[in-house]
């Protein structure tokens, strides 16, 4: 971990010249980006699995209910089906599991980078602090505390992008295929999962709110250019 910590801090030193004293806060959100780009392959596979998966849909739809009554023909009948297309049950899945590692790695180092990352600041905000840390200083809308504001502004902005194109998208969904009850339900709750990214800024350090707003825009883009 401490390697990766290293090279956070040299990026921060090489961003000096252009960010000044928001320099580590630049090499945060630059690594993480970084490490999106490297992981980016996986997400590639993981969009070609799912729109893979997406157009069997139709067929194991009828398939479902052709064998309403028998579950086990129904599943040898979808098993066949996949083996037919060369489509894997698995494709879309595993590679997104396989992206797990490298999200973790750099939640550890950004949760606990040490003195030499978290002891610098984004602006008035230090990398260590929380967004209690800033509301018991100078309050909501003191120097750090409009960091924060900044930062949940971003998020917001995100998660409402990323709400919009899931509804789309399963409004698109259920009008192609069709949904039962119980799909449609979850179609509107999981859409709104994507504002749980501002509790996570509020309560984590800020080094590790940086990466996951980071994180976060990336994910929103690539899902945009990757599933459309």
């Amino acid at each position: 971990m401490s390697v990766f910590a290293a090279l956070v801090d040299q990026l921060a030193d090489l961003l000096h010249p252009l960010f000044g004293t928001a320099a580590a806060a630049a090499a945060i959100v630059l690594f993480t980006a970084l490490v999106r780009l490297l992981v980016h392959p996986l997400s590639r596979a993981a969009a070609r699995g799912q729109r893979a998966r997406a157009q069997l849909q139709p067929r194991i739809a009828e398939l479902r209910k052709r064998y309403a009554k028998q579950p086990e023909k129904l599943q040898k009948a979808v098993l066949e089906l996949h083996t037919e297309e060369k489509v894997s049950p698995l494709s879309g899945i595993l590679p997104s599991l396989l992206q797990l590692p490298a999200f973790f790695l750099l939640y550890r180092l950004f949760s606990g980078g040490g003195d030499g990352l978290l002891s610098h600041q984004l602006f008035a905000a230090p990398l260590g602090g929380r967004w209690t840390d800033a509301l018991a200083g100078d309050g909501m809308f003191g120097p750090a505390g409009l960091v924060y504001a900044g930062l949940f502004l971003v998020v917001a902005a995100i998660a409402t992008f990323t709400y919009v194109r899931a509804r789309r998208t399963a409004a698109d969904t259920a009008t192609g295929v069709g949904t039962g009850t119980g799909t449609g339900a979850l179609g509107k709750v999981l859409p709104l999962l994507s504002y749980g990214t501002l509790i996570t800024v509020a309560v984590v350090p800020l080094a590790v709110a940086l990466y996951v707003v980071t994180s976060a825009a990336w994910s929103a883009v690539e899902r945009a250019v990757l599933y459309t």
